[in-house]
């Protein structure tokens, strides 16, 4: 009978269950970085544009103060009653958009400055109306300072847009000095008209350079608009701008015709070219939310397409991360097991060596004549004769 055979241990397999997850894990860190990275540029993106619809809003409310004022202006000069009910009113309104969004436009402290001056300016007609252009002339040109302001902080001026790029210079630069220029240009030649006759001629170069001055951006606000018509998508807002638009040319072009002297001493037809004021204002007024929805809308559209890229983003990741997770349990599962496993399994582990052939025993019979027999079977027959004969 022979021996057990040694039970031999069997080495574990730790490292070839732990390289799918290995791999696993290195391939799913550089997509969760690119994941992770778009993202926050998605996320950066959308803050600029939410930044500049603040813009938009802050400009909305300084549509209203912009006519205001041009009219207290006018109603100084002419000595009419100043419409200070309307001025109030579009300050009020003003301030609460401030309240809300002056902080992050970082536009609060010129807004005060600008609303003290507001405040500041008399409730009835000044004795010399020279003292009252002056006086409004120095508040719209804060009043045109701050809508450069929002522009700048909101980044609506550095809009990657085309339309919404043409259209924020149309309503939030030009359109506002426009209308600040056509109230001083009517205005002076109104002041003109009661200068003595040998000041008229002095005062007719000031007029020209308002007339420029009006004109200018006007000519500006109509070819912005002429791109952005033809350019864009939208065909309500052909339809839409086109009437005030219509109007509002036509107004500063009748304006630049009228504010020339009739005669030699430097007369202006004054009632038409206040006529003429006031058809611009009225279509102005018609015009500007037009555009500024449009700027809206456009923006807008931009978010929504960062929301939609970045659901993309975080779905394309997060597929990307299961199938990584179900390519490693595949090869954790289907990897090929040790036959040796099995067979050592009730032994904790241990498998039993192969036991080695003994030939002790076989019988010397089995042999060939002439082949040497192991050692201890060679004399076996002869060591039993004497036992066998005494028998």
């Amino acid at each position: 009978m022979t021996d057990p055979a040694p039970r031999v241990r069997r080495r574990p397999r730790t490292p070839g269950r732990l390289l799918p997850l290995l791999l696993a894990t290195a391939l799913l860190l550089p997509v969760a970085f690119l994941v992770a990275q778009s993202h926050r540029l998605i996320d950066a993106d959308r803050a600029v544009v939410e930044r500049e619809r603040l813009g938009v809003e802050y400009l909305r409310a300084l549509g209203p103060v912009t006519n205001a004022l041009v009219n207290s202006q006018s109603a100084a000069v002419t000595g009419r009653a100043l419409p200070r009910d309307a001025l109030d009113k579009a300050v009020e309104q003003a301030t609460a958009v401030d309240v809300r969004v002056g902080g992050d436009l970082n536009t609060s402290e010129r807004w005060a400055g600008l609303r003290a001056k507001l405040e500041a300016l008399p409730e009835r007609p000044l004795a010399d109306p020279e003292v009252a252009f002056t006086t409004y002339g120095e508040v719209t040109d804060l009043l045109l300072a701050l809508h450069g302001k929002v522009r700048e902080t909101s980044g609506l001026i550095r809009d990657s847009g085309a339309d919404s790029y043409f259209l924020q210079d149309g309503v939030g630069e030009e359109m506002p000095e426009a209308m600040v220029a056509a109230g001083r240009l009517t205005d002076l030649a109104v002041l003109i008209n009661r200068r003595p006759a040998t000041d008229r001629i002095q005062s007719l170069s000031q007029l020209a350079t308002l007339r420029g001055a009006a004109v200018q951006p006007a000519n500006d606000l109509a070819d912005n608009l002429r791109a952005v018509v033809d350019s864009t998508e939208s065909a309500e807002l052909g339809a839409t701008v086109l009437t005030p638009f219509d109007a509002y040319q036509r107004a500063f072009e009748a304006m630049a015709l009228y504010a020339q002297p009739s005669d030699r001493v430097g007369t202006v037809d004054t009632t038409r070219l206040i006529a003429a004021r006031n058809e611009a204002q009225t279509a102005a007024q018609l015009l500007q939310p037009v555009l500024l929805d449009e700027i809206d809308r456009l923006l807008a559209k931009r978010i929504d397409q960062m929301d939609r890229d970045d659901l993309l983003v975080l779905g394309a990741g997060s597929l990307a991360a299961l199938l990584l997770l179900a390519l490693a349990a595949n090869l954790w599962v289907s990897r090929p097991r040790d036959n040796s496993a099995a067979a050592g399994a009730d032994g904790g582990g241990l498998v039993e060596s192969p036991r080695p052939t003994d030939t002790r025993w076989k019988p010397a019979t089995s042999r060939p004549a002439g082949e040497l027999q192991p050692l201890g079977q060679a004399h076996e027959p002869d060591r039993w004769r004497p036992f066998d004969a005494a028998r």
